[in-house]
C-alpha cells in the first residue's frame, strides 16, 4: 500500500501509482512561485526567532516570575484604579495588596541575583551560542534548497513572527486517528503555537511534501538534534497538519535510510572502525545497549559510501523524486558512515578513564530495547529515542514493563542499573506501606500537610522506628541513581544513541537519575540532545536555579508531576536538604517553560507511580503513548490501589484499642522487628542466589575456554 507521502507525490506529478521517475517531484516544483519559496524561508526564520525568544525567557527574571505573583500584581493595579474613583476603598484590602506587590519585588530581586551569577551567565551564553550556530545552519540550508542564501539571511534579520489565528482542526491526511490522537494535537498546538504563513493555503499534498522535504533538510545537517525536531513540530502545526503525519514520516525515512545502508557491503576500513568503537560492550551496555550496533550489524552491515542515487531511489518512493531526495539529504546520501552515526552505530565512545570512574560505582548499566524484533525480522528503528527509568523494582521484569506504554514514534529503551539495590528498595517499600506503623502514621500525618510534617520533622514515633526498614535501602539506591545519572549524561554526550533527540521519562529514583543527568549536561554545556523530559514523583530539590539549568538543556517539554499527598516520599526525603523543597511534592516556581501537574488524584502513595505513569502521560497529551498499553496500565493502577488498601486493613486488624498510641507503638515495634528479620532473610536469599548464579557463570565460562 502506497504511503501517504508517495500518494502526495503521485498527485502532484499527475501520475497515480508511478513514483519511479528519477526527477519526479522536488521542493522547487512544489513551491512553484518565488513568493511560495520566500514564504518557506520566512516561516523557518519566524519559528527559529520564537525558539530563540523562548530560550532567552528562561534567563529573564521578568519572564520567569511565578504566574501567581503576576496575577496578584495585576490585582494591585486594579486596586489603584478603584482607589482613585472611590474615596471609601477598603483600606485592609489595599494593605494586603501592597504586601503582595512588595513580595513580588523581593522575588524579582532574588531571581535577578540568581540569573546574574557567573555560572548562570556562562550557561546562558553557551546555550545561546549553540542555538545561533544551529539556526544559521538551518536557515542557510533551507535557503540553498529553495532560493538564495542572501535572501534567507535578510529574512532572518527582519523576522517578525505572527501567531496564526486559524481554528481549523489539523488534518491527519487519511491516517487513522482516535480520541488520544486529537488530544495530542490539541496539547502540542498550545505548546507550539502555529505561525501565520500563506503556505497553509496550499493543497494538502503540497503541505505534506513540504514537511517531508524539511525533514530531509534537517537530516542533511548530519544530525537530527532536539532543536530540529521542535522546529518541525512548529512547522507541522503551522501547515495545519497533525503531528501523526510527522511521526509517520520520521518512521518511513528511518526505514528508508537503513534499507539503503543495508544494501551496500562493508569495506575493511569501516569494519576496523566499528571494532575499535565497541566501547559499549566494555561499558556493560551490551549489543542491545547501542542502537546502531544492533541496527545495521556492526560487523558487516555498515557499508562503504552509499551511491547518492541509491539512497535517493529508496527514499524516492516516499514522495519526492530520487534525484530531489538525494539532493535534499546532501552528504548524508553519500555516506553510510554518516547514516550509521545518526543511529548510534559509532556511539558509546567513552574514554577508558571515564568508564573506570563510573563502573566502580554503578553495576549492570544497560539500555534494554522494549520492543523485541519480530521472528525472522529486523529490529524497528526510529529517528527519535525514548528512555524510561524505573525508580524501584518488584522484580527484574519491572525494568522494562512500565515503559511499554511509550508509543511507536520512539525507539524505546529501558535503562537498567543496580538491579539488586532497586529490588531491595522495592521490597522494603512494600513492607513499609503495608505495615501497622504506616497505617497509624498516615492517619496522624494526614492531619497536617505532608510538606509541613517534612519541614517540621513531625513524624510519629512508630514511623521513625519503622525507618530502620527503609532508610538504608533508600540511601543506597539513591546514591546509585546519582552515579547512574552521571553515566547516562556521558553516554548521551558520547552519542551512544546516535545523533537523535532523546526523550527521558522516569519515576521516583528514575526521575532522580534523569535530574542528575540533566544537571551534568548543563555543567558540560551539552545542548540539543534532549527533546522532552517527564519527571514523576522526583526525590530532588525544587529550587529554581537547578531547574533553570534543566530547562536550558531540554528543547521541548519539561514536566514535573507531583503529589502533595505523597506521604511516603516526604518520609523518605526527611533526612535530605528539605529547605530546597521537594519536586515530587510541590510545583516548580519561577522557571519559564516548566509544566507542573498535580497528580494527587491518581497518586496518594509513592508506590503507585509505577502504574500511574501511563495515565499521567495520557493526561498530559504526551505525543508518544501507546493507547492500548495505557488502558492496561489504568487497570493495573486500580488493582494495585485495591491490593494495598486491603493489606493495610489487614495490618490494622491486629490491634483493637483505637487511638491508644502506646498499644499501637508496642504492636508496631513487634511488627518492625519481625519485618527486619524478614528483610534480612530475603536479602540473604538474594545474595545466595546471586552467588550461585555467579558460580554457574564462572563454570560455564571455564568450560567454554577449555573447549576453545
Amino acid at each position: 500500500m502506497a504511503s501517504l507521502f508517495q500518494r502526495a507525490g503521485d498527485t502532484l506529478r499527475g501520475q497515480p501509482g508511478n513514483s519511479d521517475s528519477e526527477e519526479g517531484t522536488s521542493l522547487t516544483t512544489i513551491l512553484e512561485t518565488v513568493e511560495d519559496r520566500s514564504a518557506l524561508t520566512l516561516l523557518i526564520c519566524d519559528i527559529t526567532e520564537i525558539l530563540r525568544k523562548r530560550l532567552l525567557a528562561t534567563f529573564d527574571p521578568n519572564e520567569t516570575v511565578s504566574e501567581d505573583l503576576d496575577l496578584l500584581a495585576a490585582e494591585e493595579d486594579r486596586s489603584k484604579e478603584t482607589a482613585e474613583t472611590s474615596a471609601s476603598s477598603n483600606v485592609n484590602q489595599q494593605t494586603q495588596q501592597r504586601k503582595i506587590l512588595e513580595r513580588r519585588k523581593v522575588e524579582l530581586a532574588k531571581l535577578a541575583k540568581e540569573i546574574n551569577e557567573e555560572d548562570m551567565v556562562e550557561l546562558k551564553n553557551a546555550a545561546v551560542t549553540f542555538f545561533d550556530d544551529w539556526r544559521d545552519n538551518v536557515i542557510l540550508r533551507v535557503g540553498e534548497a529553495v532560493n538564495s542564501r542572501k535572501e534567507a539571511r535578510d529574512q532572518a534579520r527582519h523576522s517578525k513572527p505572527e501567531i496564526s489565528t486559524s481554528n481549523a482542526k489539523p488534518t491527519s491526511v487519511g491516517l487513522e486517528t482516535d480520541e488520544h490522537s486529537n488530544k495530542i494535537d490539541e496539547a502540542l498546538r498550545e505548546l507550539y503555537t502555529p505561525v501565520e504563513t500563506p503556505l497553509r493555503k496550499l493543497d494538502q499534498p503540497k503541505r505534506v511534501l513540504i514537511l517531508h522535504s524539511l525533514l530531509l533538510l534537517m537530516l542533511s545537517l548530519e544530525h537530527y538534534n532536539a532543536y530540529s525536531r521542535i522546529l518541525l513540530l512548529y512547522c507541522t502545526a503551522s501547515l495545519g497538519l497533525s503531528v501523526k503525519v510527522l511521526s509517520k514520516d520520521e518512521g518511513q525515512v528511518a526505514k528508508g535510510l537503513l534499507v539503503a545502508a543495508e544494501q551496500m557491503s562493508a569495506d575493511e576500513e569501516t569494519r576496523k572502525r566499528a571494532e575499535e568503537n565497541s566501547m559499549a560492550r566494555r561499558l556493560k551496555m551490551g549489543a542491545a545497549g547501542v542502537a546502531g550496533a544492533a541496527l545495521i550489524g556492526i560487523t558487516g552491515g555498515l557499508a562503504a559510501p552509499l551511491l547518492a542515487a541509491g539512497i535517493g531511489t529508496v527514499l524516492g518512493g516516499i514522495g519526492l523524486g530520487a534525484t530531489a531526495t538525494a539532493g535534499l539529504l546532501g552528504s548524508l546520501a553519500g555516506s553510510s558512515v554518516l547514516v550509521g552515526g545518526l543511529f548510534g552505530a559509532y556511539g558509546a565512545r567513552m574514554s577508558t578513564q571515564a568508564m573506570e570512574k563510573y563502573t566502580r560505582d554503578v553495576e549492570d548499566f544497560a539500555f534494554i530495547p522494549i520492543s523485541e524484533p519480530k521472528k525472522g525480522g529486523d529490529a524497528v528503528h526510529r529517528l527519535r529515542v525514548g528512555i524510561g527509568i524505573s525508580g524501584w523494582l518488584n522484580d527484574a521484569n519491572d525494568v522494562v514493563l512500565p515503559w511499554k506504554v511509550l508509543g511507536e514514534g520512539l525507539e524505546v529503551f529501558a535503562l537498567r542499573f543496580e538491579v539488586e539495590a532497586l529490588e531491595s528498595l522495592g521490597s522494603s517499600l512494600r513492607t513499609l506501606i503495608t505495615s501497622l506503623a504506616w497505617k497509624f502514621a498516615k492517619s496522624e500525618v494526614i492531619k497536617r500537610t505532608v510538606f509541613a510534617a517534612l519541614m517540621a520533622g513531625l513524624w510519629p514515633i512508630s514511623l521513625t522506628n519503622a525507618g530502620r526498614i527503609i532508610d538504608n535501602p533508600w540511601s543506597v539506591a539513591s546514591q546509585r541513581a546519582q552515579k547512574s545519572g552521571e553515566v547516562l549524561a556521558d553516554a548521551l554526550i558520547n552519542k551512544a544513541q546516535g545523533e537523535r533527540p532523546v526523550t527521558l521519562v522516569g519515576y521516583s529514583l528514575g526521575a532522580r537519575t534523569i535530574y542528575i543527568c540533566l544537571q551534568e549536561l548543563a555543567r558540560r554545556k551539552a545542548f540539543g540532545l534532549v527533546e522532552n523530559v517527564v519527571l514523576l514523583g522526583a526525590p530532588t530539590p525544587s529550587n529554581s536555579s537547578e531547574w533553570r539549568r534543566i530547562r536550558s538543556v531540554v528543547t521541548g517539554r519539561v514536566v514535573n508531576a507531583y503529589s502533595p499527598k505523597d506521604y511516603i516520599l516526604g518520609f523518605l526525603y526527611r533526612t535530605s536538604s528539605v529547605q530546597f523543597g521537594v519536586a515530587g511534592l510541590q510545583p516548580i516556581l519561577n522557571v519559564k517553560g516548566i509544566e507542573n501537574i498535580d497528580v494527587s488524584d491518581l497518586v496518594e502513595g509513592h508506590t503507585l507511580y509505577q502504574h500511574a505513569t501511563g495515565p499521567i502521560l495520557g493526561r498530559l497529551g504526551f505525543e508518544d503513548v501507546d493507547f492500548h498499553a495505557l488502558k492496561h496500565e489504568e487497570q493495573m493502577l486500580k488493582e494495585q490501589e485495591k491490593e494495598e488498601r486491603q493489606k493495610l486493613e489487614e495490618a490494622g486488624s491486629i490491634y483493637q484499642p483505637e487511638g491508644d498510641e502506646k498499644a499501637i507503638l508496642d504492636a508496631s515495634n513487634d511488627e518492625i522487628r519481625k519485618l527486619e528479620h524478614e528483610v534480612q532473610r530475603n536479602k540473604k536469599a538474594g545474595s545466595d542466589a546471586q552467588y550461585a548464579g555467579g558460580e554457574q557463570e564462572n563454570k560455564e565460562s571455564n568450560e567454554a575456554e577449555q573447549s576453545r
